[in-house]
C-alpha cells in the first residue's frame, strides 16, 4: 500500500525547518541543502514543494507572519483602543523565546531586502498590514477620547512602529544593556503618553 503524505503538513515542516535555520546560523546559511537536512528530506523533495530557495524564503517568513496574526487576534480579542494597541506592540517586541526567534528571523530579511525586490515587495505589504491595525486602533482610541495628542496618526503610527523595532534590535543586539522589562516599560510608557 502506498505511504500516505500531507502535503500541507511536509510544507509546514520545510517552512518550519527554514525558519530553524535562519534563526540559528542566519539567513545566508539558509541553503536548500541546509534547509532539507534540518527537515530531514532530501533536497528533490524541497524542490517538489518550492520552486526555488526565494520562495522557501517568501514562504517561511509568510507563515511567521500567520502564525504571529494568528496569537494577536486571540491576545486582542474584545479589546479596542489604546488597550489594544499596548498589546499589538508588545506583542511585536522580542519579550520571550517564541517572539525573540521571530524577530530574528525578520530582522534576518531586511538587509536580503534592500538588494531584492521581490523580498522588499513582501516586507513591505506585510509591514503595511501592521502599520494599518496600528493606525485603526490609534483612530478607536481617539473616537473613544483616550488619546490627548492631536498630533497626526500617521505620524504616531510611525513613530511607535519605529519604537518597536529600535527596542527590538536593542533587545536582539545589546541584551546587557536593554533587558525585556525596560522594553516593556519604555513601550508602555510611549503609549500612556498619547
Amino acid at each position: 500500500m502506498p505511504k500516505i503524505v500531507d502535503h500541507d503538513e511536509r510544507r509546514r515542516e520545510v517552512l518550519s525547518a527554514a525558519s530553524r535555520v535562519i534563526v540559528r546560523d542566519g539567513i545566508d546559511a539558509a541553503t536548500t541543502r541546509a534547509i532539507a537536512k534540518e527537515a530531514g528530506y532530501s533536497n528533490g523533495v524541497l524542490a517538489h514543494y518550492f520552486a526555488d530557495k526565494d520562495e522557501i524564503l517568501l514562504s517561511a517568513l509568510r507563515h511567521s507572519h500567520r502564525r504571529i496574526r494568528g496569537r494577536l487576534t486571540g491576545k486582542v480579542a474584545g479589546m479596542t483602543g489604546l488597550a489594544a494597541l499596548r498589546e499589538v506592540l508588545l506583542d511585536n517586541l522580542p519579550l520571550d523565546a517564541e517572539r525573540c526567534e521571530e524577530t530574528r528571523l525578520e530582522v534576518s530579511f531586511w538587509s536580503r531586502s534592500l538588494a531584492s525586490e521581490r523580498l522588499a515587495e513582501v516586507q513591505r505589504a506585510e509591514a503595511g498590514e501592521l502599520r494599518a491595525a496600528v493606525r485603526e486602533l490609534l483612530e478607536q482610541a481617539r473616537a473613544a477620547g483616550e488619546l490627548s495628542t492631536d498630533d497626526d496618526l500617521d505620524d504616531v503610527a510611525e513613530r511607535l512602529l519605529a519604537l518597536v523595532d529600535g527596542l527590538s534590535l536593542h533587545l536582539l543586539l545589546y541584551p546587557d544593556r536593554m533587558g525585556r522589562d525596560a522594553a516593556e516599560r519604555l513601550m508602555t510608557q510611549a503609549v500612556e503618553r498619547l
